[in-house]
C-alpha cells in the first residue's frame, strides 16, 4: 500500500517514538509511552496545516509571491491563492531519501533544483535524534549551484494538547518583540510584545488567539537556548519546544487547538530564522554563496506524566 505522505520511518528510544515521512521529511508523529507529544495526522492522510512539515527555502509568506534578488525580480506560484502569497517553501510535498538510519536517530535529505521562481540548486538534509530529554532535530542546507541565494527556515510542529480546553492551556514565551500582520498575514510592524500577547511570565491562553511571530528571545545561560513551553494539561505533563542561536525567531499558532476543531487538536510551536516575507525585508535573511552552508537545531522536550 502507497501511503498519502509516501514511506514511514519510525525510530524509537525506551516508550518515545516518532515517525518520519517520505513526502516532505517532515514528522508525521512523536508520542511517548503511547500519548501523543505532537498533534500529527494518521499514515492514512495527507498533512493539513503545516503538520510537522519543514518550510524551505522560506518559512511563512512571501508578499504576492514576488521578490527581488541580485537584481533579479522573481515570481513563485501562489500556493496560498486566498490571500495571493507564496507559503512555506518549496520542499514539503517533495520526496525525500533515507541517507541514515538507526534505532533512535534518522536522517533524510533531498536536493532543491531551479523552478519558477527559485533559481537555485540547495542539498538539504534533517537528523531526527531521540535522546533522553526527547526529540532534536537538527538541519542543513548546502548551496550546491552556482550562484548566491536567499535561505530561510521553518519547522511546523504542534504540540498536542488533548481533551484540555484552549482557555486553560498555560503559556511560557520568552520574547520580547512580536511581528504585527494586515489581513493576508503580512508583517506591518515589529513592535515590543503588547501586553495580550505578552506570555513571559506563564500564564493561560484565556481569550488570547495568536497566530503571531516573535523575536527577541531570552536564551538560557548555560545551553543558549530559548525555550516556548505549554503546559496546564489535563492528561499529560509540560512540553517544551526549543531553538538553538540559529532560530531567532518563533511563531505560535493557536487556531488548531480549538475546543471545536475535528481531529487531534495542538498549538504550533515554530521555529523559524526569519519572519512573514523575509525575501523582501531582509529581516532574519540568510544568504548562501556557492559552496556555503547553514545549519540549526531545535527540539521538542517531552514531561509526561
Amino acid at each position: 500500500m502507497t501511503f498519502p505522505s509516501g514511506e514511514q520511518w519510525t525510530i524509537r528510544r525506551g516508550g518515545q517514538e516518532a515517525t518520519v515521512v517520505e513526502v516532505g521529511g517532515g514528522l508525521r508523529r512523536y508520542a511517548v509511552d503511547g500519548v501523543d507529544v505532537v498533534a500529527g495526522y494518521g499514515e492514512d492522510e495527507v498533512a493539513t496545516y503545516g503538520r510537522g512539515q519543514l518550510l524551505m527555502p522560506w518559512p511563512n509568506r512571501i508578499r504576492d509571491g514576488k521578490y527581488t534578488f541580485d537584481g533579479v525580480e522573481r515570481q513563485l506560484a501562489l500556493t496560498e491563492p486566498a490571500k495571493q502569497n507564496a507559503s512555506h517553501g518549496l520542499v514539503r510535498w517533495a520526496p525525500w531519501r533515507v541517507t541514515e538510519r538507526g534505532e533512535d536517530a534518522i536522517t533524510v535529505n533531498t536536493r532543491l533544483f531551479p523552478q519558477s521562481g527559485w533559481p537555485g540548486v540547495l542539498d538539504l538534509t534533517v537528523r531526527y535524534a531521540l535522546g533522553d530529554d526527547g526529540l532534536t532535530v537538527t538541519s542543513a542546507a548546502t548551496n550546491a549551484g552556482d550562484g548566491s541565494v536567499p535561505f530561510g527556515y521553518g519547522a511546523h510542529p504542534y504540540v498536542a494538547i488533548g481533551d484540555t480546553p484552549l482557555a486553560e492551556v498555560v503559556l511560557e514565551l520568552p520574547a520580547d518583540t512580536e511581528v504585527l500582520v494586515d489581513e493576508r498575514s503580512l508583517p506591518v510592524e515589529t513592535v515590543a510584545v503588547r501586553p495580550e500577547d505578552d506570555f513571559r511570565t506563564a500564564r493561560a491562553l484565556g481569550t488570547t488567539s495568536l497566530d503571531t511571530a516573535y523575536t527577541g528571545l531570552a536564551r538560557d545561560a548555560a545551553s543558549g537556548r530559548w525555550e516556548v513551553t505549554v503546559s496546564g494539561l489535563r492528561d499529560r505533563g509540560p512540553v517544551t519546544v526549543w531553538g538553538d542561536d540559529a532560530f531567532t525567531w518563533t511563531q505560535v499558532f493557536t487556531a488548531k487547538g480549538a475546543d471545536d476543531e475535528p481531529g487531534e487538536r495542538g498549538i504550533a510551536v515554530e521555529p523559524m530564522t526569519c519572519p512573514a516575507d523575509a525575501f523582501n525585508s531582509g529581516q532574519g535573511l540568510v544568504v548562501l554563496a556557492p559552496g556555503d552552508s547553514w545549519s540549526g537545531t531545535w527540539g521538542i522536550a517531552p514531561s509526561l506524566g
